[in-house]
């Protein structure tokens, strides 16, 4: 359980990350928090005294969220503030800001399928290229846009080439395999989907985004347009009770199953988590190379600061892998070395828990 210490230390971590991934200002409120939150509102209380693991429960950006808000809607900024304004907006504005701390932070990054896609032309490569898509923690279900998105990875181009969003990170290392890939179906699942027909849910996705990064707001717009124009395959549910009825569903010969995921994996509790886990394996269990399962997440190392692209396919005994680095919004990506030959199965040991 945490304590004020731990709790107030978050905020540093953040700051570091922030730091890590050239958000300068964003960095600099963290901090700033760190030094001005007290119990005198009811925020700071909430924060100070949250009762879970504050980094793996992203309460720092909750809070950051809701002042870009509120410096999005005009009405303060928390960004332009020395300490002592900024204690007066939090002060002001608590009823307001109180509603972001109740959930984790909906950072719907369209572009983070750079890396999705890189480790889905690893599974094209291996399995074949047709495959479809479960997506848990889908948020707004902008990922689930990705085979409408146009790619260059690396020189490696996917995608339709006249798609209006355009997804070309800095490619650093090898790039991925230059393999077909074809995407039958795209479903995702969110424990609270985004309804962007709402203008205020639409408005809160904004407020996640960084204030130094303006074109992920730009990029955000035009995905926003993309979902409204033809709507994704999204429900609500529980992310393990989702995955395990997709899983006993028939499956198409030739086309790979695949789970995906980008920044959920803390937010699941550990029993959903171990859930997930065994329904894959059982469900690799059965997979044969007619019907193969594949899964590719992207999820942070908070300790290098960076976020990492895994891959595992079925039928295999082996592990999941490491592919590619990338940055948190998918600003870049560094491909690794492939550690297997296509479609021999044989994979290096890394299994992310």
């Amino acid at each position: 359980m945490a304590d004020e210490s731990t709790n107030r230390a978050a905020f540093e971590v953040q700051a570091q990350y922030c730091d890590a991934m050239a958000a300068p200002q964003t960095a600099a409120l963290c901090r700033a928090l760190a030094r001005v939150l007290t119990r005198d509102t009811v925020v700071g209380a909430r924060l100070l005294d949250w009762p879970g693991e504050p980094v793996a429960d992203a309460t720092v950006l909750r809070i950051v969220g809701g002042l870009h808000a509120l410096a999005r809607r005009g009405v303060a900024n928390p960004f332009a503030a020395d300490d002592a304004m900024l204690a007066t907006i939090l002060a002001t504005y608590d009823a307001t800001l109180l509603p972001w701390l109740d959930g984790p932070p909906q950072t719907n990054e369209a572009q983070r399928s750079a890396g999705l896609m890189t480790g889905l032309l690893h599974v094209a490569a291996t399995l074949g290229p047709r495959v479809e898509i479960l997506e848990i923690g889908s948020s707004a279900g902008l990922n689930l846009l990705i085979d409408r998105m146009h790619f260059d990875l690396g020189g490696v181009r996917v995608g339709p080439a006249d798609s209006p969003l355009a997804i070309v990170p800095a490619w650093r290392g090898p790039p991925p395999p230059a393999a077909p890939i074809a995407i039958e179906r795209t479903r995702g699942v969110d424990i609270a989907p985004v309804d962007i027909r709402d203008p205020a849910q639409a408005e809160r996705l904004a407020g996640y985004v960084w204030v130094d990064n303006h074109e992920r707001l730009a990029r955000l717009a035009t995905a926003l347009d993309l979902v409204r124009a033809r709507p994704v395959d999204l429900v609500q549910g529980d992310a393990a009770d989702w995955v395990e009825a997709r899983l006993a569903e028939p499956q198409e010969q030739g086309v790979a199953r695949v789970l995906m995921h980008s920044v959920v994996w803390q937010y699941l509790p550990a029993a959903s988590r171990r859930r997930i886990r065994a329904a894959m394996a059982e469900a690799g269990a059965r997979a044969t190379h007619d019907r193969p399962l594949g899964w590719v997440m992207m999820e942070p190392n908070r300790d290098l600061h960076r976020h990492e692209v895994r891959v595992q396919y079925w039928p295999s005994n082996q592990p999941m892998h490491l592919v590619a680095l990338t940055h948190a919004h998918g600003t870049w990506v560094e491909g690794l070395p492939a550690p297997y030959e296509t479609r021999d199965y044989v994979m290096r040991r890394g299994a992310y828990e």
